[in-house]
């Protein structure tokens, strides 16, 4: 078989479905260090079951599925399928029935790794022998990855035998005899075991027969408990029936009790309810007499507060009295204070006016001073500020002349730079015109750009209307695919639970008749009435209940007329023939009633829709469905579920791969439309920018021409400036130097500045006199009017006391008056308090009167209601006496209640059988209760010191008897399998060795040839070392390159080693070919004559072998040599795509160029 495609998905980096075609001949594997090379010889060994994490450089085997970049989201799927051709038909014969063979395998993340051959799941064991048969595998010699060859040189004698091994094709032979001895351990340690338990269960077995016994002994104890326990009952319940016959009588005689009490208290009643009905009107009386001398009371007590009260009205008059008293005294100081100060004030107004006299004489002096003094300041003020003025004026016009010559001057020179900056900035623009030219974008070419922009964004517009019809078709298969998808979900779902339901315990053991049993539809209730629970029994007769077989009827007795057997609509096994002949099958309920008579023994009749009658007159009704109906009916609809299932399931598949071609080209076309977006985005992006230089050329060249044009209108206007400025400087330097000097006039105005100082010293002191005299007249005027205010004040507050002596006045004599009247009052209280005395001694004899009376009455009650307490009290007594007796009546009915029941519990009989259980017969004496329980608990006791007895010990004896038999069988099966378990291993290897040595002589002889083709002359061999066992030995490699001595590879050089090493693994390849041979930069260590060499050998091998090779490489002279060329390239990154190029195609179409 050969491999001849191999499509990784999710792999690695291999993230987009990657295909590669592994064809004949040699294929070469190109791409820079890191881009995903070796992930393609890795995934060809994962899909052919490698299963060590590391070997895939890994830390477990889920970093085998694409773990996401920047760009693209993680994977939680890798699948890589290998694809094989069968055209020979050489596969194992399990698979051998197609030309072509897939191998898939699949791994979920964190869900582990699942294996498909031809879409059927398989073990990984499986897999791994289906290429240990073709001589190839994950861990193959002919699959050599990158230091495989170092690790060859470096490695063991003992860990080269493996490419032996593989020559010889005995890795399976391996992997057979590991399983065999891994057999023939755990048979030996199941022997072991089986011996141990066989000893464990033969002293369990003796422990079991003591246990019998004891359960024998433990038997006979409990029969004399139960006979003891019986006795204890009988005496118990004939003590309390005794009981409650005595309880009954004493209920009686405290019933006639509870009556005459009753009397009793009812006389008494009557009565305490006679003397009650006389205490209201007594007690009325009573009250209205407390409430007279209250009355009288209360009057007696409002006279006394009337009398306290005339006494503080007397003592606050005289209060009243002596304040008034006080008051006319205050008032009348207060008016001889107001004449004294009216007299002080009125002095002192006539002194003030006397003090006003010749006041405005001095007044009008003292202004007149003042004005004179101010005329002649004013007027040397008005000389001096003349000349001042002179000279700042002559001082202004100097510093003007000078400032303005400063001036000039300095503009003289600004306006000399400015011309000579304007001079230099019109040379260089007209420099800068001369040289730029036309600008760069001609107007023809934006409106090119143009085009192909409006052409760019039509080219977008139908790209957008093709995505989105795209993106309707995929809409609609989705929700089809959906659809179908919940249909088919369902109909999983059903079926699922209808598989559930039709499980049966043990059913793979003895499976029930009901699944061998094929019925028509419509007729499942019919079945199911005519067998009922019968359907659940197996036909296996190694089950404890089963349908036997049996001869058919010599005679079958015939049905009635118009009936057809259930067999014509059942088909069933043979053991249900005889029952299904004798079923009839009517059309309704009325026919198999009219029928029924007509039924021979052993005959039945059933409807459709359940009813049934039998010979002997049993009759079921229709419409009562049965369990076995149910199951028919669920099996038939199982039936129909799964070919409906498979029906949708197909449709399905072709829903899905329609949504998934509409899904590629929904996303094809929103790929081309992006596509189409973004050229039409960089379209008008090369239009803007065309646009924007030709308009920067356009207004650079118009702005420089306006600026030129501006600049020599400002030259010639610098030009006028400077000789306009020359001629200002001197003119002002001329009028500067014809102007007088200013000395003189500076003496004459620091003269008169001093006089003015003088005068206004003068000045100022006539004005203070002035200001002087008149604060002292605004002082006496302004205290006069004050005195004026406080003399009236005064005349105010002397009224004002007049007018309050008067007051007072009248206010004492009315005092005075009421004083006397609050003197007259006490007596007259007197007067009335000795009648109300009078009235309350009479009042309280009525009152005393009416409370003996009424004390008498309660007296008499009082003694009655004693009497009726204690008669209430004995009824109450006599009453709870009757409740106990009562409750002693219903203890001991429910006391023989307890004992009837606990006979049933223990004796399981009635209290009037248990003298039977007991031996003894009626009106025998009984024994003593102490005796019978002593004797009880004496029995239990001793069955309680015996511990635990397993009572099943007898039947569980047996029944370990019956396995230690069986197990002494199966150790006898044993022995027989470890005896050809042994030999098995024996052969295996016998074959090993014969096969092992019979490959290294080919090998050795392979290797010799290949050793001096590559090395182009030389010798070597090879040799088994460390063990006389081929099985254990190593193997040893000795070389003798041209020109050197035979010695251990080891010793080489490191070219050499590498071509020794390589001539070593074509060696083994030529012994047994692989389909496939994977050589991963083999090259890297060989210069370039030895690489000619070396891919001149394997293309010797390819053809002679008809071997596939794929050869991962750096060298040219290596890829020159290849038949075809895939490139592994990362244009995303860390993301691996894969490109072809078939050479020899390439180069037939250059020839015929």
């Amino acid at each position: 078989m050969q491999f001849t495609r191999l499509r990784l998905s999710g792999f690695k980096s291999f993230v987009d479905p990657t295909e590669l075609m592994i064809e004949p001949g040699m294929t070469g594997v190109v791409g820079p260090n890191g881009c995903g090379k070796s992930n393609l010889i890795e995934a060809l060994r994962w899909v052919m079951g490698e299963t060590s994490a590391k070997k895939m450089r890994g830390s477990g085997m889920d970093d085998v599925i694409f773990n996401g970049t920047n760009t693209r989201p993680a994977r939680n799927l890798a699948e890589v399928t290998l694809s094989l051709d069968n055209a020979e038909r050489q596969a194992p014969a399990a698979y051998n029935d197609t030309d072509e063979i897939e191998v898939t395998r699949r791994i979920q993340r964190e869900h582990g790794s699942t294996y498909l051959i031809n879409g059927q799941e398989v073990r990984a064991k499986d897999v791994q022998l289906l290429f240990a048969d073709l001589a190839t595998g994950a861990h193959s010699t002919a699959l050599v990855s990158q230091g495989q060859i170092g690790a060859l040189i470096n490695a063991k004698p003992i860990q080269r035998r493996h490419v032996l091994e593989e020559a010889a094709g005995i890795t399976g032979l391996h992997s057979r005899r590991h399983e065999a001895e891994l057999r023939l351990r755990a048979a030996e340690a199941n022997m072991e075991r089986l011996e141990d338990v066989v000893l464990a269960m033969e002293g369990q077995l003796g422990s079991l027969k003591r246990q019998a016994r004891q359960a024998s002994r433990y038997r006979n104890i409990s029969d004399h408990i139960r006979k003891a326990e019986a006795t204890a009952l009988h005496i118990r319940y004939v003590d309390g029936q005794a009981a409650t016959e005595k309880a009954a009588e004493d209920f009686k005689l405290s019933e006639t009790k509870v009556a005459d009490l009753t009397r009793v208290n009812a006389v008494a009643t009557t009565t305490q309810t006679r003397i009650a009905e006389k205490l209201p009107p007594l007690r009325q009386a009573e009250a209205e007499c407390a409430a007279a001398l209250h009355r009288l009371t209360a009057a007696r007590d409002g006279l006394e507060a009337e009398e306290r009260r005339a006494r503080e009205i007397q003592t606050q008059l005289e209060n009243r009295l002596a304040q008034i008293a006080a008051d006319l005294t205050r008032e009348e100081e207060h008016s001889r204070d107001a004449d004294s100060n009216v007299a002080r004030l009125n002095n002192e107004h006539e002194e003030l006016e006397l003090a006003r006299e010749g006041e405005t004489e001095h007044g009008e002096a003292a202004e007149e001073r003042v004005e004179e003094t101010r005329t002649v300041l004013t007027g040397v003020e008005t000389e001096l500020d003349e000349a001042s003025h002179r000279v700042a004026q002559e001082d202004a016009q100097r510093n003007g002349l000078r400032n303005e010559i400063e001036n000039v001057q300095r503009r003289l020179a600004r306006l000399q730079q400015r011309h000579d900056q304007v001079t230099q900035e019109r040379d260089r623009l007209v420099a800068a015109a001369q040289a730029e030219g036309e600008p760069e974008i001609a107007d023809g070419a934006i409106e090119e750009a143009a085009q192909r922009a409006l052409e760019a964004h039509e080219g977008t517009e139908n790209a957008e209307m093709a995505r989105a019809d795209a993106q309707l078709i995929e809409n609609e298969r989705r929700e089809v695919l959906q659809t179908m998808e919940k249909d088919l979900g369902r109909i999983g779902g059903e079926e699922t639970a209808l598989r559930r339901l039709l499980s049966v315990e043990d059913e793979d053991l003895w499976p029930p008749v009901i699944d061998a049993i094929q019925v028509q539809a419509g007729y499942e209730a019919a079945l199911g009435a005519a067998l009922g629970d019968d359907l659940d029994v197996p036909t296996d007769t190694g089950a404890p209940v089963y349908w036997r077989e049996m001869q058919a009827f010599d005679q079958v007795p015939a049905l009635p007329d118009e009936v057809e057997p259930l067999s014509k609509y059942v088909s069933g096994p043979p053991a249900l023939v005889r029952r299904l002949s004798q079923i009839g099958i009517v059309a309704s309920d009325e026919d198999g009633n009219r029928l029924l008579g007509r039924l021979v023994q052993g005959q039945r009749l059933v409807s459709r829709e359940g009813g049934f009658w039998r010979w002997d007159g049993y009759t079921a009704t229709s419409g009562a469905p049965t369990t076995a109906a149910q199951r028919l009916a669920q099996r038939n609809r199982l039936e129909d579920l799964g070919r409906t299932r498979a029906e949708l399931e197909e449709k399905v598949g072709e829903a899905r791969d329609l949504f998934e071609a509409a899904s590629a080209a929904a996303k094809q076309a929103t790929e081309a439309e992006q596509a189409s977006r973004e050229a039409a985005r960089n379209a008008d992006a090369l239009v803007h920018r065309m646009q924007d230089t030709h308009a920067r050329a356009v207004e650079a060249r118009a702005a420089r021409e306006s600026r030129l044009t501006a600049l020599n209108e400002t030259l010639v206007e610098a030009k006028d400036d400077v000789t306009e400025a020359g001629t200002a400087v001197t003119e002002t330097q001329e009028t500067l130097a014809a102007m007088p000097p200013m000395e003189a006039a500076r003496e004459t105005v620091a003269a008169l500045r001093e006089q003015v100082a003088n005068l206004r010293r003068d000045h100022g002191e006539a004005v203070g006199a002035r200001d002087s005299l008149a604060a002292q007249a605004r002082g006496r005027a302004q205290r006069m009017q004050a005195i004026e205010g406080e003399r009236q004040s005064w005349l105010s507050r002397k009224s004002s006391a007049g007018s309050q002596l008067e007051q007072l006045t009248a206010r004492r004599e009315e005092a005075t008056e009421e004083l006397e009247t609050a003197r007259a009052l006490p007596e007259e209280i007197a007067e009335r308090r000795e009648a109300l005395l009078d009235q309350i001694e009479s009042s309280e004899e009525k009152r005393n009167e009416a409370a003996d009376a009424l004390a008498t009455t309660e007296s008499a009650l009082s003694d009655c209601e004693k009497e009726l307490r204690e008669a209430a009290n004995a009824l109450a007594a006599a009453r709870e006496d009757r409740v106990r007796i009562e409750a002693r009546v219903a203890q001991a009915a429910q006391t023989i209640e307890e004992i009837v029941v606990r006979v049933r519990e223990v004796l399981d009989c009635m209290p009037d059988k248990v003298l039977e259980i007991v031996d003894l017969k009626e009106g025998e004496d009984l024994p003593q209760r102490d005796a019978i329980d002593n004797r009880l608990e004496r029995l239990k006791r001793e069955r309680d010191n015996m511990g635990p007895v397993n009572l099943r010990a007898e039947a569980e004896a047996n029944e370990l008897t019956e396995q230690i038999q069986t197990m002494v069988s199966e150790r006898t099966d044993l022995e027989e399998a470890i005896a050809r378990l042994r030999q098995g291993i024996s052969s295996l290897n016998r074959e090993g060795r014969e096969r092992l040595l019979a490959a290294f002589k080919e090998v050795d002889t392979h290797f010799r040839e290949l050793f001096s083709q590559l090395f182009g002359g030389g010798q070597a061999h090879l040799a088994l070392t460390e063990s006389d066992d081929p099985l254990e030995a190593g193997l040893e490699i000795m070389a003798s390159p041209p020109g050197k001595r035979m010695q251990n590879m080891s010793l080489l050089s490191g070219g050499e080693q590498a071509l020794t090493a390589t001539s070593l693994l074509f060696a083994v390849f030529l012994t047994t070919p692989a389909p496939i041979c994977v050589l991963d930069e083999v090259d890297a260590p060989l210069d370039d004559s030895n690489v000619e060499r070396f891919v001149s050998l394997v293309n010797e091998i390819s053809a002679s072998t008809g071997t596939r090779f794929l050869i991962i490489t750096h060298n040219p002279v290596s890829m020159a040599a290849m038949e075809r060329l895939f490139g592994v390239t990362m244009g995303e990154r860390g993301v691996s795509q894969l490109v072809s190029v078939d050479l020899a195609q390439a180069e037939l179409i250059k020839e015929s160029a």
